[in-house]
């Protein structure tokens, strides 16, 4: 199997006192040894996953979707199968995130430079494993083909796993890709269409909530003793990495599979009210992160604003988020 994402040479860091300097980080790391839960016996198995059935009308909202989507022309049955895909491929999606979670986990542990954070870094790479293991067994047991990673998650994973600077790993995968599966785990119960996956996101929702909380501790007021042209180049990555989660959203694996034309899908994807409003759900965990790490510049916003990913709300007044 070839590998998918290269390394990068890293300073390691070895903390030479075990002091503990933010109590915040090592409260946070109590609680991720209290919360942990185990893939094969918290998780109900038995509960049946029936794959590809009919399932009931969705909101007004989601059938007037449906009704100005490519699929309509074939049918209200198309609408089922484009959900159980969307299901599919979101899952796979985790799960290929997660496993890149699992080593910038461990990239972590080697480079941040203060005990508390390489111990907490520690138990997220353990959590890091349960959420692979939770969504491989689901996806080999229930889906009939896994997707494979997208080439614009692919591209943004690169991208963090081969910068040696800790605060880009961790501001790339903390603080946006573990924001999005939150956010997309909190929302699952009205995206996914059986109950074993509810049961399993709410489960990696509680861990990765510690996830993102971790990213904003370790990043909160270093980019304020930062040059402009290092803030800069954060800013850079944050609004690549918004292109690039963007474009994952369009979702053109699916169009492929369901042999929609791809140009016709990516269209709709991109215009369709609903999933506009499901894009911008996603980054709002996004953007409230990087406002508390100081990295929701006007630059950044702008950047999002015309992406189409801020709500309607006080981000697009301004980036303190008061009128």
């Amino acid at each position: 199997m070839p590998t998918l994402w290269t390394g990068a040479p890293v300073e390691v860091h070895i903390s030479p006192t075990y002091d503990i300097r933010d109590g915040r980080v090592a409260a946070l790391y109590e609680s991720a040894k209290l919360r942990q839960w185990n893939a094969s016996t918290d998780v109900d198995w038995t509960v049946p996953v029936p794959y590809g059935s009919a399932l009931p009308d969705d909101s007004r909202f989601a059938m007037a979707s449906f009704g100005a989507s490519p699929l309509a022309r074939r049918g209200r049955g198309m609408w089922d199968t484009f959900r159980w895909e969307l299901q599919t491929w979101l899952v796979s999606q985790f799960l290929h995130g997660e496993q890149a979670a699992l080593v910038v986990a461990a990239r972590l542990i080697e480079t941040v430079p203060d005990i508390e954070s390489k111990t907490y870094a520690a138990s997220q790479a353990a959590d890091e494993a349960r959420h692979v293991e939770v969504f491989s067994r689901y996806l080999r047991e229930y889906a009939p083909e896994i997707y494979p990673v997208t080439a614009s998650l692919r591209e943004l994973l690169d991208d963090i796993l081969t910068d040696s600077r800790w605060d880009v790993t961790a501001l790339g995968m903390q603080l946006i890709v573990e924001a999005l599966a939150m956010a997309a785990f909190r929302l699952a119960d009205g995206t996914f269409h059986d109950d074993l996956i509810k049961q399993i996101t709410r489960l990696v929702a509680r861990d990765e909530a510690r996830h993102v909380t971790f990213g904003v501790l370790t990043l909160d007021g270093i980019y304020a003793d930062m040059t402009s042209a290092e803030r800069a180049d954060r800013e850079d990555m944050v609004l690549e990495a918004a292109t690039l989660m963007r474009r994952r959203f369009l979702i053109e694996d699916i169009w492929e599979r369901l042999e929609v034309p791809r140009d016709e899908g990516v269209r709709y994807a991109s215009t369709d009210p609903l999933m506009v409003t499901y894009r911008q759900a996603l980054f709002a965990k996004v953007i409230s992160a990087l406002r508390q790490v100081g990295l929701f510049t006007p630059r950044v916003r702008a950047g999002l604003d015309g992406l189409g990913l801020l709500a309607f709300g006080p981000h697009r007044i301004n980036g303190s988020g008061h009128r």
